[in-house]
């Protein structure tokens, strides 16, 4: 399954003007409790700075050179020892994933002291209900899946089934919440102030994609869904950042 095709080079850098909205106006400061605008600054601050030195964003992740379709970047994932926090970053087969515009994807995992005592909530016991109870004990949890443009800009935010990760899943509620409340320190800083930021502004699009793996997965009355293969891809939703900055900008 794991193919050896190497993905079309991405850019070398992103440049400022491939977000509209930082044509338009120089970024304002935000007031010290506007948690979004906050959020915005940030993401503007990290894709303006990673132009001035002409460099994208997963440059120094991927060492200058074009991404091995399955392969794991970091290799051993870009771990966070204090928050219990990790990811990595692969790309697909054009293939694999014949619809997907996406250049390729962040997988956000959180390991178990984050959550381990959560599981016997009544969110988490109905959630653990709806798949099929499951005996497995994974040492994490697949939280979500940020997907990327060949530019490094966010596109998309999905879920996919727990056979493709490994692992499991969590609650809507507690999966909002560790999302919400996420601080990322990988030794990758750039790529963590994008996944944060966009925990933050995308708070809408976060309880639709979560109501959507819901949905996806209540139909399925068998025990084994998790995994079951032919359900892979539960819930996407795109994301303008365009859009959502340029609404912060104008309020």
């Amino acid at each position: 399954m794991r193919g050896q095709q190497v993905r079309p080079k991405m850019c070398s850098q992103v440049c400022a003007k491939e977000l509209t909205f930082m044509k338009k106006a120089q970024p304002r400061s935000p007031k010290p409790d506007n948690r979004l605008a906050t959020a915005g600054l940030r993401l503007q601050q990290t894709y303006a700075g990673l132009a001035e030195r002409g460099e994208h964003l997963l440059g120094q992740l991927l060492k200058g050179e074009p991404p091995r379709q399955w392969t794991h970047y970091p290799e051993d994932d870009a771990i966070d020892a204090t928050s219990s926090y990790q990811w990595f970053y692969h790309s697909h087969s054009p293939e694999d994933r014949p619809d997907a515009v996406e250049h390729g994807h962040v997988h956000l995992f959180v390991r178990r002291p984050l959550w381990g005592r959560r599981l016997y909530s009544r969110s988490e016991r109905a959630f653990a209900e709806l798949c099929g109870n499951p005996s497995a004990s994974p040492a994490t949890r697949h939280l979500l899946t940020i997907g990327f443009d060949a530019k490094g800009l966010p596109i998309s935010l999905f879920t996919v089934n727990s056979w493709v990760t490994g692992d499991l899943m969590l609650g809507a509620d507690l999966t909002l919440e560790l999302l919400s409340s996420m601080k990322l320190a990988t030794g990758h800083p750039e790529v963590d102030a994008v996944i944060e930021s966009i925990a933050q502004l995308c708070e809408p699009e976060l309880w639709e994609v979560m109501r959507r793996r819901d949905d996806a997965l209540r139909p399925h009355q068998a025990a084994n869904k998790l995994q079951d293969e032919t359900l892979e891809l539960l819930s996407e939703v795109r994301i303008d950042l365009d859009a959502k900055l340029c609404a912060l900008m104008s309020d």
